[in-house]
């Protein structure tokens, strides 16, 4: 039995220190995963929280049969999904842009290189958000969580053959919609 599984065995047994154990662990990943699909830090904060309550409530009916992270995040994005759709709301680029923040810099680069890859984080920002939502979706399942195929089905209810189909129409309107930025360089 490995850690997770005994955490998951102790909490359904009612003690809260191993859910509480599972929540410290999952939570910073789970609320930036959030932020992307919502696009909002309140609103990623929310999910995040409802998530971990449902979970909670609901533990005796994890199977198991894939990890803790996969199952949390398949409720959140459900949850960050059903919100989505009763905010319907427009939001600004540059709203967007400051509710998420901006993508970690390696101490390491030039100013003009540190320049040059937060230009290119941010029109990649701007563009996820012009996708459709699948797209959206899962790209950042792949690409920012780095989910495998397998957990990305799983947590979106689909096959594994679904997942490879999306994903490559995913990126090529990504590319697609990168394109139409004249600022767009990418081979930077």
């Amino acid at each position: 039995m490995n850690d997770e599984e005994e955490l998951i065995r102790l909490a359904l047994e009612g003690q809260s220190t191993a859910f509480e154990t599972l929540v410290l662990r999952y939570q910073d990943r789970l609320y930036t995963a959030m932020i992307s699909i919502v696009g909002n830090a309140d609103e990623a904060e929310d999910v995040v929280q409802e998530s971990f309550i449902q979970a909670y409530l609901k533990l005796d009916t994890f199977q198991q049969n894939s990890r803790f992270f996969t199952w949390i995040y398949r409720i959140a994005f459900n949850f960050a999904l059903a919100r989505r759709r009763r905010n319907r709301g427009v939001v600004s680029l540059d709203e967007s842009r400051e509710n998420t923040g901006n993508e970690p810099i390696s101490d390491g680069d030039s100013p003009d290189d540190r320049l040059s890859r937060h230009e290119d984080v941010q029109l990649v920002h701007q563009a996820l958000a012009l996708l459709s939502e699948d797209h959206k979706s899962i790209l950042v399942l792949r690409e920012m969580e780095d989910l495998s195929y397998e957990e990305i089905a799983d947590v979106l209810n689909i096959s594994i053959g679904t997942v490879r189909s999306r994903l490559n129409r995913a990126r090529a309107a990504l590319k697609t919609q990168l394109e139409q930025f004249p600022e767009w360089n990418p081979n930077s």
